[in-house]
């Protein structure tokens, strides 16, 4: 009898042990993306979500995300190609470059059959306000306002008036013309006078990050603090009348999981939509379910971030938010798919995926002393837990002094590269560990292809990333080192894959890519 019991609970055991993970493979699971996409603002049309994001530096800006169940993600446009065009920080020019400034924070809105999309500028100090009828194809329309409105948030109230709220730790408000065409300078308020009280009285970092909505007759605003010696927390602010009185309390604190906002789904359930620092990979978005309490939003699972999510799986990242790419294009189709985005503001007479057909070529034009202020450097998302990407290179007809290929770009950039040196073909193998770039192998190489690959670990904040090349595209040969990918300040960004090709000695060569693969 005692074995027919243990050998019917073990089966019993096994059953639900493979029901239990059935299920959970039928499940959403967090990160929601595991890729940098900080900074998020959502809304809901319909049965349809929309999402921008931060982007910086990087062009074309502010992506716009399409999604019909919240976790699968597709890039279907961009509010701008670039931000402004007559920059030195922008361009690259000049020696000076806008790494971690360019547009931060974005709001995203929907009112009376117009989509907004609003980001402002520590680089030229000012607010842009981009509008379409249509948010996947545009065209758009461009308002700047004259001052630099950090981390604001837009509301279309009920009664016509229209809203913006910025600050840190001090928020404030301002009423926009009704075609948000500028502000109205003489309602400029204070709204909260201290938004970090909620978390106590030693802050690190002072609220910010705000989104204001309005739900059920009642103003919520979301921000994000950093109490000294804990860790980034969500504080939500709650009123019945926009001017206060305002009551405010800590909406979530776990796992550094914080900034963002509400979004709810055609049948009535609602989440928040927020992101973590997630190292090297950058800053990573989360979902976590909400449930409603006397007036208030519960964010979490007994004040926890769940695993798992009650929406359907993620398909993953490829191809709607990063993609392989063959570079061969018919006549209808986009130069460069929305996957790809230019560090800086390109030079478009520099590059083509016309000129050879089937292939990316990367022209050189001036003379750059480094990889991080070379023009035209190609640039992908890096993905975790763990990602790779290869290419293959045609590299006849670089010159003295060229350097092409493969990067991890950061500030503590790696890269992989054929230099021209002396006349002669090499394959190098760079770290810029602490910012510092140095060459820490070489090959000789008596051919005019080549093979590079780049690996990442992002599992468990390991970080690390590793180069390869090959010359047949079949045997894969480690060079250099493993390298740190650090989250840098300075770049404010996670690792991109960037593909390359800069002079230092002799202008009008050429590299052509044959194809970009990631795994």
């Amino acid at each position: 009898m005692k074995i027919r019991d243990t050998f019917f609970y073990i089966v019993l055991l096994v059953g639900l042990t493979i029901t239990t993970n059935y299920a959970q493979e039928n499940k959403a699971k967090n990160p929601l993306i595991h890729a940098d996409v900080p900074d998020l603002s959502m809304i809901r049309v319909g049965d349809t979500y929309y999402m921008s994001s931060t982007t910086m530096h990087v062009n074309p800006g502010v992506p716009i995300m399409k999604s019909t169940d919240l976790v699968n993600w597709k890039l279907v446009n961009y509010a701008y190609e670039t931000l402004e065009d007559d920059n030195d920080r922008l361009n690259l020019d000049n020696g000076k470059n806008d790494y971690g400034r360019g547009s931060w924070a974005s709001c995203l809105r929907f009112h009376e059959g117009i989509y907004y999309v609003s980001t402002f500028s520590g680089t030229t100090g000012k607010t842009y306000i981009y509008s379409t009828k249509n948010i996947e194809k545009g065209p758009w329309k461009k308002i700047v306002l004259n001052n630099s409105y950090h981390d604001h948030s837009i509301l279309f109230d009920d009664d016509g008036k229209v809203y913006m709220v910025w600050g840190a730790g001090k928020i404030q408000i301002i009423e926009l013309n009704k075609d948000l065409s500028g502000v109205k300078e003489e309602t400029k308020r204070v709204l909260i006078e201290n938004a970090s009280a909620p978390a106590g009285n030693n802050i690190m970092l002072q609220s910010e990050g705000s989104q204001l909505f309005k739900i059920n007759g009642k103003y919520y605003l979301f921000n994000i603090n950093w109490p000294r010696g804990g860790m980034r927390t969500v504080i939500i602010h709650r009123a019945d009348n926009i001017n206060g009185p305002w009551e405010g309390k800590v909406g979530l604190q776990d796992q550094g999981v914080a900034q963002g906002g509400l979004i709810d789904t055609p049948d009535g359930r609602w989440f928040s939509y927020l992101f973590k620092d997630a190292g090297g990979v950058g800053r990573i978005p989360y979902l976590v379910p909400v449930k409603w309490e006397d007036g208030w939003p519960i964010l979490g699972v007994n004040g926890k971030v769940p695993e798992y999510l009650d929406l359907p799986p993620s398909k993953g990242l490829i191809p709607g938010i990063v993609n392989s790419d063959e570079f061969t294009r018919k006549r209808s189709d986009q130069d460069l798919s929305l996957v790809w985005q230019w560090n800086h503001n390109p030079d478009n007479s520099l590059w083509s995926v016309r000129e050879r057909k089937g292939y990316l070529r990367l022209k050189t034009a001036r003379i750059d002393s480094s990889f991080v202020q070379a023009k035209n450097t190609l640039t992908q998302r890096t993905f975790g837990p763990e990602s790779s990407a290869s290419t293959m290179l045609e590299i006849s007809k670089m010159k003295e002094g060229d350097m092409a290929g493969l990067a991890l770009l950061q500030k503590e950039f790696g890269l992989i590269a054929v230099k021209i040196e002396n006349g002669s073909k090499k394959i190098v193998m760079i770290d810029a560990s602490k910012g510092i770039p140095k060459e820490i192998a070489s090959v000789t190489v008596n051919q005019d292809k080549v093979y590079f690959k780049a690996e990442c670990d992002f599992k468990d904040r390991a970080d690390k990333g590793k180069f390869y090349y090959s010359l047949d595209g079949k045997e894969w040969i480690s060079i250099g080192n493993t390298i740190k990918l650090p989250y840098t300040l300075p770049h404010f960004m996670g690792y991109r894959f960037g593909l390359f090709n800069y002079a230092t000695k002799n202008t009008g060569g050429y590299v052509d890519f044959d194809w970009f693969r990631i795994k």
